[in-house]
């Protein structure tokens, strides 16, 4: 079978109103059909419900496995599983791979051991490291049992790493070449594959001992003279990956250096597998998905079509601490009721302070968690950033907090309360710029992800201190002279 055309995002969208629509025809025919009576009416109905199913397998065959992974994510459990019984089998594995864990969970539940072993005997080791930690610990024994030693071998070596770590996800599909032969050897020893690993863009020339030497990219061995030797062409300059380092890094060096393939080495620089492309991209689309979420406090196996139950509670704890950071500013400010009596306009004008206060941090939030995780923050510059972002705070809180005050003097004809909402403008800054820029720098320190509810305590730290020293200038200056 030929391989299907690449969809463009829009034409991918436009499939998924197909598919839709082809659930929603095939549900509506089966209701009316299943309350009428008529003669043979099980023939009629089941003839009905293979012509939509027909359609809609005809229109899955046509799909990546990454799309039909789209389309799973962007169905409700009922529908997403009537479409995956009509995935072909042996790309079964392939999309299990594709979909977030939450939406694997799912399919996972509806599948029986010999589906699923089935599934996995099309996917490579380093695919399985990905799949088998969510089957089921009698399909995961079996699944062991059923590969070969190099392959078991292997699959326990990916397993015994972190997630966030590079060997969690290195390929042992790569083609090594030594340094002491020609490069018409190398020509005829590839001619001996039926295909190159995907990603093959570079050979790595090692030892006898399997230990990294160079590399020869694929463009050098094609136009170079077939009599020349490997080591008078190929590259010494190598970068290579622990499979210890964290995962997130490498993905930064794969961008930073144009990287399609990298060898993974062992502490003897012996290579033990690689990283590809196709696997970092991967990697930074999951930090990013992750951070948004995590911006928010959600987890991130959260399914967008899960139960109202699991969802509500994954929202819990943070709404939780909402409720409680909430309580907490109601307190501060009602300890100025007296103020807010005696002036009225105090309630209309504090939410200004809180507000803008809160979309300072953000801001200052969000270039600091940028900034560490593209590995630019460190020690000896983390004086500076701090030093810039208190004299950030500080030249728009005295801009916009004279603004303001202006605006309050005109609207209420009262110099003081102008002034008391600059000061309290400029000092919130301050609060801001110090939450936006600890907190994350804090959250990294203790062993999270640094965007981690950043939100949640900026919102808390800049509405509490906010109408603390808003009220508290207020009573100071203003209730205490009138």
């Amino acid at each position: 079978m030929s391989a299907p055309a690449p969809k463009p995002k829009e034409s991918l969208q436009d499939t998924l109103q197909q598919v839709l629509r082809i659930l929603s025809r095939h549900k509506l025919v089966e209701n009316l059909i299943h309350k009428q009576e008529m003669p043979k009416h099980e023939l009629v109905e089941t003839i009905v419900h293979k012509q939509n199913l027909t359609e809609l397998e005809k229109r899955l065959e046509q799909l990546y496995p990454a799309d039909i992974a789209f389309i799973l994510e962007s169905l409700p459990l009922d529908e997403r599983l009537t479409v995956w019984e009509l995935v072909r089998p042996e790309i079964e594995g392939d999309v299990l791979l594709e979909v977030s864990d939450s939406v694997r969970e799912t399919l996972l539940a509806d599948m029986d051991r010999e589906e699923i072993l089935a599934a996995a005997e099309h996917l490579d080791t380093d695919e399985l490291a990905d799949l088998v930690p969510d089957l089921p610990q009698d399909v995961m024994h079996e699944l062991m049992g059923s590969l070969e030693e190099e392959e078991r071998a292997e699959l326990q070596s990916a397993l015994s790493y972190a997630d966030d770590q590079v060997g969690s996800v290195m390929d042992f599909d790569m083609v090594t070449i030594r340094d002491d032969v020609t490069l018409e050897v190398v020509l005829r020893y590839l001619r001996r594959f039926d295909e190159l690993p995907h990603h093959t863009d570079k050979l790595f020339v090692v030892d006898n001992d399997q230990r990294i030497k160079g590399v020869l990219p694929i463009k050098k061995l094609l136009i170079s003279d077939p009599e020349r030797g490997v080591a008078d062409v190929m590259a010494h300059e190598v970068v290579i990956f622990r499979p210890d380092e964290d995962v997130g890094d490498a993905a930064q060096a794969f961008e930073r250096y144009d990287l399609v393939s990298a060898p993974v080495v062992d502490s003897t620089h012996k290579v033990i597998g690689r990283l590809t492309v196709d696997m970092m991209v991967d990697v930074i689309r999951e930090e990013s998905e992750a951070e948004v979420l995590s911006l928010g406090g959600l987890k991130e196996d959260e399914d967008l079509f899960s139960s109202v139950w699991s969802s509500a509670k994954n929202r819990w704890p943070w709404l939780a601490l909402n409720i409680v950071t909430g309580i907490i500013v109601s307190r501060v400010i009602g300890a100025f009721e007296a103020t807010t009596a005696q002036i009225v306009a105090l309630a209309a004008l504090a939410p200004i302070i809180s507000g803008i206060g809160g979309n300072s941090g953000s801001q200052t939030a969000t270039i600091i968690i940028r900034a560490m995780a593209l590995g630019q923050v460190t020690a000896a510059s983390t004086r500076r950033l701090v030093a810039k972002e208190f004299g950030i705070a500080m030249l728009n809180g005295a801009l916009w907090g004279s603004v303001l005050g202006t605006v309050a003097w005109l609207i209420y004809g009262k110099l003081g309360l102008g002034l008391v909402m600059a000061g309290a403008m400029m000092l919130n800054f301050q609060v801001a710029a110090g939450v936006g820029l600890f907190v994350p720098l804090l959250m990294e320190r203790f062993g999270r992800d640094p965007a981690y509810g950043s939100s949640v305590f900026l919102t808390f730290m800049t509405d509490g201190m906010g109408n603390l020293i808003f009220y508290g200038l207020a009573t100071l200056f203003l209730l205490n002279a009138m």
